[in-house]
This record gives C-alpha cells, sequence and structure tokens, in this order.
C-alpha cells in the first residue's frame, strides 16, 4: 500500500518569499496547498502534488479551509505597505490584522480543532529587525527585542502568540528571523520591494544609486532562494528546532556603499551603459535608527541543526537579480 505523501500548507504562496518556497517545495515528494489571495503558478516539472487555493484568509472561515489536513504549515504572509516599501505606518490595523490577526486565527482555529491529534507544526518567517536598533555589529540571538518600527513590533507580537501557543502544546511553532532579502521572483505577485532590488531598478532607469549614510553601514544580505531552502531545512527539524526563535544569515556584513557599487557595475555590464553614481544623500523623515545600524549575522545555531548553508555567491545572485529586473524593464513589467 503507497504511503500517503505529507501536505505542506504554504500560507503567502505568491509572495516574495513565499514563491521562492513553493519552488523549493515543488522538487520534493510532497503535497502542498499553495494558498493565496491570487492563484500561484505551479512550477514547471513539479515533482510535488501542488494543489492552488486562493483565498482572502482575513474572510471568517477561510484560515480554517486552508490548513484542513495539514501535515505542516509555513507562514509567509506579510502585510506589504506599498509599491517600494516594507514600512508601515504607525497604528496601521490593516497591517495589523494581517501580520498579527492571522496568526491569532491560525492558533483559535487550532485550539478549536481536535486536541487528541499531534500538535502541529506551524514555520513562520520572522525578521532579524524585530530585535530593534542595538549596539552589537553581531547578531547571534541572545539580544533582548527592543523592535522601533510598527513592522517589526507587530511581526515580533505575531512570534510570540505563536510561541505561547507553543508552550500551551496548540502547536509546535518554529520561527525563522530572515535577514535582508533580496532576488528576483518569477511566478511571484510581489516583487522585492527591498533596498538590493530598488536600487537595481534605479540603476536600470539610468538614475544614481542613493545611500541614507556614506556607504559604510553594514548589512547581511540574504539571497530569496537561499532563504527558501533553509524554510523548507526548518520543516524537516522541527522537532529539533521548535519552541524558539533562530536567526538566520550569511555571516558576512557587507558595507552598503560596495554592495551598491556592484550593482552598478552588473547594471552597466548588462546595459552597456556607464555605471551609475553611487551618491549619499540626506535621510527621509520615515528614516528608522535600525537603518544606520550595523548588522551581521551568526547563524551557527541554526545551521548546527538544520545542516543549512547559503549556496549562492553574493554577486551571481546580484547578476540574477539585475538580469530579471533588466527583462522586466524590458517587457514594460517594472
Amino acid at each position: 500500500m503507497a504511503v500517503k505523501r505529507p501536505l505542506v500548507v504554504l500560507l503567502g504562496a505568491t509572495g516574495f518569499v513565499g514563491s521562492a518556497v513553493l519552488r523549493e517545495l515543488a522538487v520534493r515528494d510532497v503535497r502542498v496547498r499553495a494558498v493565496s489571495r491570487g492563484a500561484a503558478s505551479v512550477p514547471e516539472d513539479a515533482r510535488a502534488e501542488i494543489e492552488v487555493h486562493t483565498a482572502d484568509l482575513t474572510e471568517p472561515g477561510r484560515l480554517a479551509q486552508a490548513i484542513a489536513g495539514a501535515d505542516v504549515v509555513i507562514h509567509t504572509i506579510a502585510y506589504i505597505a506599498g509599491s517600494t516599501t516594507w514600512r508601515i505606518n504607525e497604528g496601521d490595523s490593516a497591517a495589523e490584522r494581517v501580520n498579527v490577526g492571522l496568526v491569532r486565527d491560525l492558533v483559535a482555529v487550532l485550539r478549536d480543532g481536535d486536541r487528541n491529534l499531534p500538535p502541529l507544526p506551524v514555520v513562520f518567517a520572522g525578521a532579524v529587525s524585530q530585535v530593534g536598533p542595538t549596539d552589537k555589529e553581531v547578531l547571534d540571538g541572545s539580544e533582548p527585542d527592543w523592535p522601533q518600527g510598527e513592522y517589526d513590533r507587530q511581526k515580533l507580537a505575531a512570534e510570540r502568540v505563536l510561541l505561547d501557543a507553543h508552550a500551551e502544546r496548540i502547536l509546535r511553532a518554529v520561527s525563522i528571523r530572515l535577514p535582508t532579502v533580496f532576488g528576483y521572483g518569477p511566478r511571484s505577485t510581489a516583487r522585492d520591494k527591498g533596498v538590493v532590488s530598488t536600487m537595481v531598478r534605479r540603476a536600470l532607469a539610468g538614475e544614481p544609486i542613493t545611500m541614507w549614510h556614506d556607504g559604510t553601514v553594514r548589512r547581511d544580505l540574504l539571497y530569496v532562494e537561499d532563504v527558501a531552502r533553509a524554510l523548507v531545512a526548518a520543516v524537516d527539524h522541527v522537532d529539533a528546532l521548535a519552541g524558539r526563535p533562530w536567526l538566520l544569515g550569511s555571516g558576512r556584513g557587507l558595507p552598503l556603499g560596495e554592495v551598491f557599487t556592484t550593482v552598478a557595475s552588473l547594471v552597466a555590464e548588462r546595459t552597456g551603459k556607464p555605471p551609475v553614481r553611487v551618491v549619499s544623500v540626506p535621510p527621509p523623515e520615515h528614516a528608522e535608527p535600525g537603518d544606520f545600524h550595523n548588522i551581521t549575522i551568526d547563524a551557527t545555531p541554526f545551521r548546527s541543526v538544520s545542516g543549512w548553508r547559503p549556496k549562492v555567491p553574493l554577486t551571481d545572485a546580484l547578476r540574477h537579480t539585475v538580469d530579471f529586473c533588466a527583462s522586466g524593464a524590458e517587457e514594460g513589467l517594472s
């Protein structure tokens, strides 16, 4: 008798990170329910059995339907505030409903379900920035959380809801705190709105790449495909990871001035035009303290448990991103 393949429910399957996770899951011998507001695009030659499930999960009863029969849930949903940024305004109730409310709903559904079943594993995509501004340049997960931005406060609140539910044995929660993620998202309805891709698009448009500092501020950058592999690795190691947050990163804090200079060179290589300038400009009013702090991630604990390692070299990842953004601009999609 054939063994029934496990059902992985992916929430946010058309998002920037979620679409990459779907591509990673597609090569596995599993069943996937790809949940999103718009229909997810099934990768070609998928080995997995993929069910496309469209739903507005903020509507009553839709979340319970989406996770019915799940063996594990991967939660990659994030509220997107605008066309170029992840930032959200103080007291944004629509963002809170998605970023925190859907997690509360998930816990409520499982609390009201069959408590004789084993607690459902839930892998949550959090954010390293939840810790808030800190003088530590290398973060290892031991830092107290003191988020300043509204998005980070909401991500932390959602994570705590999950970890509290884990303590109650309602579910088994794993939070993977993501660093600065960049890349491209074929089949995604949400393009990368992070700083790297924003500057790639500026360079492709022939505009200067701008920085709110002198370029020495360091960031730990991670390619979206490596992030997807990490979230799926967390599913593979739920028993060892459940019950706490884990930091994800490359282990290298790179000066953004050097990163943007590389972007300008790669765009010039693609277009055949001279590299655009990389210039410092005054920070806008919506800049946050964390924008000026150095961040490097020590992900040794997660690596040791999961065996995960980033695979894509930075220059290759930046070139892939430039090529994808350039193709979109040529087709009028950018």
